[in-house]
């Protein structure tokens, strides 16, 4: 297990390395830059922007040294000092200006994977042992219509809706009085109840997916020649159910554990801007917009990471759950 574990951690280098490539190349393919956008901004307003400013300030950001230059110093200055960059529209460091967005993202994102787990392993059991009945239909139904409409749609309803019947915004995640206000328990207190919209918005999706997967696996298992021979025996339904179908038909959840996780933080980048959370979504959204490329690439590479940590994740939980992958993996 430990042999597996570290090969597969030997592998995440190189696969970093190429990701930053291509998320730094992907960041720089639009024409322009920062400064053009910017200069252009300020032309729109009737400002006038000398020659020697733009040199001067192309200087500053770097952008008139070739792409690989560009590349080196940003992914030196990550490996050997933590230091993201530093963003263009904000004049800051780029980890001052996602850090407790980033915070945010993260733990909203993680509430609704544990959201959609509980509700989608549950309801998935119940769809594939009651299959063809009332519940079956009702989970079946509920499911398409969660995979088919998009969380931001749900979303911009359910603010109407509540402001048209109670006058109460539900939108932000924070009070008035809290909105710039320094971390506290009073803060914190504050930011509970205001969560349970967006984690709910950003799960949705994933759950009703999710169900679909969990019954269709455990069908498929229920259907195998091990599972009739343990009844014929006179096994138990219940221990029979969990002792080996579900664990053989849970695998698939556990696989995508690589791709829900960034999938969950992407889905909250609209749900975000819709809801008006202080998270990374609408600063990324910005960030693509004006070509702040330090922002955007860390925020890119941030997502890549998690994905690349996610798909690690699953494999060890794959391993422990399963001996032919563990044993597999280890002697090949």
């Amino acid at each position: 297990m430990a042999i597996y574990i570290g090969r597969r951690l030997l592998q995440l280098i190189p696969l970093l390395i190429a990701i930053s490539m291509i998320v730094f190349i992907i960041i720089q393919l639009p024409p322009g830059d920062f400064l053009t956008t910017y200069v252009e901004q300020l032309k729109l307003s009737g400002t006038d922007v000398a020659e020697s400013t733009i040199m001067n300030l192309t200087a500053q950001y770097g952008l008139n040294e070739p792409l690989y230059v560009q590349y080196w110093l940003w992914i030196k200055n990550i490996v050997l000092h933590g230091d993201l960059g530093t963003s263009f529209q904000w004049n800051l460091p780029v980890s001052q200006v996602i850090g407790d967005r980033l915070a945010l993202t993260m733990v909203i994102s993680i509430l609704s994977l544990v959201i959609v787990w509980a509700i989608a392993i549950p309801a998935g059991i119940y769809s594939a042992t009651h299959q063809y009945s009332v519940g079956d239909y009702a989970l079946s139904f509920l499911g398409f219509i969660g995979m088919a409409v998009p969380g931001f749609l749900i979303a911009l309803i359910l603010v109407y809706f509540v402001f048209d019947k109670t006058g109460v915004s539900i939108t932000g995640l924070f009070s008035p009085e809290y909105q710039d206000a320094p971390w506290s328990l009073a803060k914190v207190l504050d930011m509970l109840p205001r969560l349970a919209v967006p984690v709910v918005l950003v799960g949705l999706s994933g759950t009703a997916s999710l169900i679909r997967v969990m019954r269709g696996m455990l069908l498929d298992e229920l259907s195998k020649q091990y599972v009739i021979t343990a009844r014929a025996k006179g096994a138990g339904e219940r221990r029979l159910l969990f002792k080996y179908p579900v664990r053989m038909a849970i695998n698939p959840l556990i696989s995508t554990i690589g791709w829900t996780l960034p999938a969950l933080i992407s889905g909250e980048a609209i749900v975000g801007i819709v809801l008006n959370l202080p998270t990374t979504g609408p600063v990324l959204l910005k960030a693509l917009m004006v070509q702040d490329m330090y922002l955007a690439g860390s925020f890119l590479l941030i997502l890549s990471v998690l994905t690349v940590i996610g798909t690690l994740l699953s494999d060890i939980l794959l391993a422990v759950l399963d001996p032919r992958i563990r044993f597999g993996g280890a002697g090949s």
